[in-house]
């Protein structure tokens, strides 16, 4: 008997987005929403309590892992396919470790694996890719240590933890918007973070900022 599914898109990258809408139309009877951000997917989830949601954690405005699982606990009926470009590996082991709700892919994997990880979720087991399982194999025994960030890194670090923007960045520093969102890249890999709040975080511990300035 075909169960009626309901997906929830919360994806910022429109090519993205209408790649997985056509995915699932294939799906008849099924239902599909989108989200703009965390409030958004808060208020969709109160109504379809059993979505199947496919998150770019990195394009959303979650403070940390923390506020994720939370979501995720407080809607324990949902089921999560997290599609991302990057994800650290703690990342992938905290939220893999803390909940069987979350099944990790990568947007630039084989088309296969979200066909898998969708076949997966509605068997009620998650999927986990291959190299979402090498991150966590691989890296378990290490303890993980940021590399030394460069001048110009730390520089952007501190951008970033004013509340600036890569243009704005960019802008003041006469780069490109590329070279600075390479730097970005470099820097959130280097400290094991995903996201903007976290960068302000580390800045504060490292003392690149004045903690009077900033209200966490």
């Amino acid at each position: 008997m075909h169960v009626m599914r309901n997906y929830i898109i919360a994806d910022n990258q429109e090519l993205t987005g209408y790649a997985l809408q056509s995915l699932l139309k294939r799906d008849e009877g099924s239902a599909i929403y989108r989200a703009v951000d965390k409030s958004g997917l808060i208020d969709l989830l109160k109504e379809h309590e059993n979505a199947v949601v496919f998150l770019d954690y990195t394009l959303f405005d979650f403070a940390d892992e923390d506020q994720l699982l939370i979501i995720a606990e407080r809607f324990n009926l949902s089921e999560w396919i997290l599609i991302s470009d990057e994800l650290t590996s703690q990342f992938i082991r905290r939220v893999v470790y803390s909940s069987h709700q979350f099944s990790v892919v990568f947007k630039d994997g084989p088309m296969s694996e979200i066909r898998e990880a969708l076949q997966a979720v509605n068997r009620h087991t998650r999927y986990l890719s291959q190299r979402a399982l090498e991150f966590i194999i691989t890296q378990q025994q290490e303890e993980e240590k940021p590399d030394i960030l460069t001048a110009t890194e730390t520089e952007i670090v501190k951008a970033i933890a004013q509340g600036k923007t890569t243009k704005e960045i960019a802008a003041e520093r006469f780069s490109s918007i590329h070279t600075v969102t390479t730097h970005r890249k470099n820097i959130f890999r280097k400290l094991g973070i995903n996201t903007a709040h976290e960068a302000v975080k580390y800045a504060l511990r490292a003392g690149l900022i004045d903690p009077s300035e900033f209200y966490i």
